[in-house]
């Protein structure tokens, strides 16, 4: 696998309140496979990471989210925590940066609360997805189809649970992120 991405950029996009693990894993598991990853947030500096509700470490910003745009990535991928992507969703460059993803038909990956942003952009209606248990709802009323799931993937997005899930969430974003643009996504 350890070149499975070679020549591939893929985009972290997350904000202070990420579920640390969420980030780190998927992060060593798609740089491990070849990728160059970047990590992009709202604002240039650092972000602090968190263990549930308990601080972790900070991390080095690569770009602001005024900075980039999809078409400089090959996928993207969502951390969890609860403010993380509370306060993403309420971006509209953010909220922007991610439906371009789908617009340009490129593999997503989004773990535990990270599909409230997509939720914001308008990119769940009629696709299978799973989730934290409370964004069920929310999903739900914005037409996804909802299952408990530990890993599900609908024409390149990739969505999961919860930290116990990420060994099959990171097996299954590096696949889809290898496969590259998938012409059934859509926003």
């Amino acid at each position: 696998m350890a070149n499975k991405l070679h020549g591939k950029r893929i985009a972290f996009l997350a904000t202070d309140g990420f579920e640390q693990v969420e980030l780190t894993e998927p992060w060593n598991a798609i740089g491990d496979a070849g990728a160059s990853v970047e990590l992009v947030s709202l604002e240039k500096g650092q972000i602090q990471g968190v263990h549930h509700d308990k601080k972790g470490d900070t991390f080095n910003v690569d770009r602001s989210v005024d900075e980039v745009s999809a078409s400089n990535y090959d996928g993207l991928v969502l951390p969890g925590g609860v403010f993380n992507p509370d306060a993403l969703r309420m971006n509209p460059t953010a909220v922007d940066f991610v439906r371009d993803f789908f617009k340009q038909h490129k593999p997503v990956a989004a773990i535990c609360h990270g599909p409230w942003t997509l939720i914001e952009a308008g990119v769940v209606e009629g696709r299978k997805m799973t989730s934290w248990p409370s964004l069920k709802t929310d999903l739900i009323n914005a037409g996804a189809n909802w299952v408990d799931e530990e890993c599900v993937c609908d024409e390149g997005l990739v969505t999961s649970r919860k930290p116990d899930d990420l060994p099959a969430f990171c097996s299954k974003a590096v696949e889809e992120f290898a496969e590259g643009k998938h012409a059934e996504q859509t926003v």
